[in-house]
Parts: C-alpha cells; sequence; structure tokens
C-alpha cells in the first residue's frame, strides 16, 4: 500500500543553543603594562522559533525530522570580542499546528495563521566578560559569567485543518462527491465504506467572486469517540470550523436518528463542538420524489436548516451554498482569530504514552546564569588567561 501523504502527527526532540561563556582576560602589554580586563561577552544561543507557513497543509516536510538544534552562542575574547550569536532555527508548519510537550501531555503552543511566529524554545544568553565587570575599587576582577544553558523538549505536533465547513457523516453519505461537485478538490470517490482516508480541503465558489473553504474528514460511526473506525482520529480536524454540516442520505430509514448519532459522536469527543452553529443536508435526492422529500420535512429538527440535495444532479447544490454562506455570515457566528487563549478541550490531554525518557545532558545542566544583581557575590576563578606582549 502506498503511503500517505497526509501528516498530522509529528514528535521531534528540540534544542535550543546555549549562551556562550564571557571570558575572563586582562590585558597587559609592554606599552600599556596595566590595560586592565578586556575581556568580552559570549554570545546568544539561537531559539527554535516556529513560523505559520500556508504553503504547507500537512506536516509531512517534518516527519522524518528526528531532533531540531540550534546552535550554541560563541564565547567571548580577548580586546573585549563578543561572541557570535547562535543561529536561530525557524520551523515552517501549517496553520492549525497545535504542540504539546510529550512527557507531560501539556499544551505549549499555537500556530494559528500565516506568517505568525511563536519562539518555541529561547535561546541561552551569553555571558557576561570580566570587562564588564571593573568598578574604581574592583579594577581588575578575575571571574566571569558562564552562558545561560540551552531549552530542551520532546513535542508532538497536531495539525487541525482550518476550514469555514466541517463535512460531519457516515461512511458513504456522499462527503466526498459534495467536495468535488462544489470545488476543484479531487478525493477519492467509490462505492463502499471508508474511501476517504485521509482529510482534504475544498474552496467553494460563491457569487461575485466569494469563496469559503471547505473540509471533508474520513466517516464517522457509532462508537467513533470510543475509538471505532477511523473518525475518531480526524475528528480534531473539524473543532476549528465555523460550521458543521451534516450529511445523512435520503434513503435512510430514519434521518432524524441518525444525525443524532452523529450529534452525540462529537459532544463525546469534544462537548464544544455543541456549540458551533450546524445546516443538516439530506444527500442523494436523485432518489426521492417531491412528495416523499415534503414527508420528511415533517419529521426533521424544526430550528435546524435543512437542505435536500443531489451532488450527483446538482439538486439543491445552489440552495445550499446559499444557506452555508448565510449561516457562515450571522453576526453570532463570524470565525474569530485564533490565538494561544483559544479554548482547546483537547490541552490537556495526557500524551505520555507517547513519550520517551530523555538522557540526562550532562554537566550543562547544572550550570546557574547569574543575574545582575548577584555579580557582586560571584566567586572568583582561580585559572584565567593572562596576556604580556
Amino acid at each position: 500500500m502506498a503511503e500517505s501523504n497526509f501528516v498530522d502527527y509529528v514528535k521531534i526532540l528540540c534544542r535550543s543553543g546555549k549562551g556562550g561563556r564571557g571570558s575572563m582576560h586582562l590585558r597587559h602589554v609592554k606599552y600599556n603594562p596595566n590595560g586592565g580586563p578586556d575581556g568580552g561577552d559570549g554570545g546568544k544561543g539561537g531559539s527554535i522559533i516556529l513560523r505559520g507557513n500556508h504553503n504547507y497543509w500537512t506536516l509531512l516536510h517534518l516527519k522524518y525530522s528526528r531532533h531540531i538544534f540550534a546552535e550554541h552562542g560563541g564565547n567571548g575574547g580577548k580586546d573585549k570580542c563578543h561572541g557570535t550569536d547562535g543561529k536561530d532555527v525557524y520551523v515552517d508548519v501549517p496553520p492549525g499546528t497545535v504542540v504539546y510537550n510529550a512527557e507531560t501531555g501539556k499544551f505549549v503552543c499555537d500556530v494559528a495563521y500565516d506568517g505568525q511566529e511563536v519562539v518555541l524554545l529561547k535561546g541561552g544568553r551569553g555571558g557576561l566578560g570580566n570587562f564588564q565587570f571593573r568598578t574604581a575599587t574592583n579594577q581588575a576582577p578575575r571571574y566571569a559569567q558562564p552562558g545561560e544553558p540551552m531549552q530542551e523538549m520532546t513535542i508532538i505536533m497536531e495539525l487541525k485543518l482550518l476550514a469555514d465547513v466541517g463535512l460531519v457523516g457516515f461512511p458513504n453519505a456522499g462527503k466526498s462527491t459534495l467536495v468535488s461537485a462544489l470545488s476543484n478538490a479531487r478525493p477519492k470517490i467509490a462505492n463502499y465504506p471508508f474511501t476517504t482516508m485521509e482529510p482534504s480541503l475544498g474552496i467553494v465558489g460563491y457569487r461575485d467572486n466569494k469563496s469559503f473553504v471547505m473540509a471533508d474528514i474520513p466517516g464517522i460511526i457509532e462508537g467513533a469517540s470510543e475509538g471505532r473506525g477511523l473518525g475518531l482520529r480526524f475528528l480534531r480536524h473539524i473543532e476549528r470550523n465555523s460550521l458543521l454540516l451534516f450529511m445523512v442520505p435520503g434513503d435512510t430509514d430514519d434521518i432524524k436518528h441518525e444525525y443524532e448519532i452523529l450529534l452525540n459522536e462529537l459532544a463525546q469527543f469534544n462537548p464544544e463542538m455543541l456549540s458551533k452553529h450546524r445546516v443538516l443536508a439530506v444527500t442523494k435526492c436523485d432518489l426521492l420524489d417531491d412528495e416523499l422529500i415534503e414527508m420528511l420535512k415533517e419529521t426533521l429538527p424544526a430550528d435546524l436548516p435543512v437542505v435536500f440535495i443531489s451532488a450527483v444532479t446538482g439538486f439543491g447544490l445552489e440552495e445550499l451554498k446559499d444557506v452555508l454562506w448565510r449561516e457562515l455570515n450571522l453576526e453570532s457566528n463570524k470565525l474569530q482569530a485564533i490565538t494561544a487563549e483559544d479554548t482547546l478541550v483537547h490541552r490537556d490531554k495526557d500524551m505520555s504514552a507517547f513519550a520517551e525518557e530523555l538522557a540526562d545532558e550532562g554537566e550543562d545542566d547544572d550550570i546557574e546564569y547569574l543575574d545582575e544583581d548577584e555579580l557582586e557575590d560571584v566567586e572568583e576563578l582561580d585559572d584565567f588567561e593572562y596576556e604580556e606582549e
């Protein structure tokens, strides 16, 4: 079986750069025997920065990136030479990427829109050289600061597709057929369950050159919230959709009952999904006559917008787009900008089962950076550089 190009879950060990140590150097030359301290500061370590990039729509480019390390800062030198700063590492991810700590399962950050930059791990500050510690009463300080240590974290990245309309339905409900009929997307269509094995996005054109994005996910079956079928894995891709379009075939024995099953599975997965606006599309209506359609309307929820459609013949598709556009633009349902402060029910989900124990990094973890308020308590170093020319 060919490997899927849709990757929505990766695990990576990330490490920022440590700061360079400050130089402890005393200048002593024949033409200036009392040159004094001239040790330079250490350079700043590189940071790990996540950047939203709309040119990516999966995490495939990171699938084989097991480690992402930033550069360490350079050490300070004599003649007040500053150490080189470590280069920051920018990691491009598709908008909608959520990051968790793999060891604790806690939410770390969220990249929600194109161009957004989030500092995942900050590089260590460089240590101060002894030139910074000179005073009128201590003209030859023989100590310098070490650099601030690096930061390390194993992260789990999860992608949640950002779309306006998310399709929800059982296998073979006609979701992929609808997406292909309304957009240029060409998902796989066949007459057997779980034809759709991965989510797909389609841009639906509307009047006056307007458009909206529709997301198709694999079909949901009863018990999906308990791990049955494929739907549970991909339900997170409709968590951020502004509107949910439920799709039930018209030849179903009880349309209302199937709708309630789908609604219950969403509630079990994430109760906040019930607050989203919903539209019900009764599909495959080319098999129904007008009289039967009128009878079915009386059995469906009165407070729910219902559209009878047939993606094969095009019946009701324009009406469906009108309803979707109207619901998307309701004042109470406008899509708000997603920030790191938005509500995500799975921020605190336990991912420790996926985490591996990390080896201790060694002595660097024991280095303690000294703040400027503590400079007067710095102990003198026994060994230092001394230059004679």
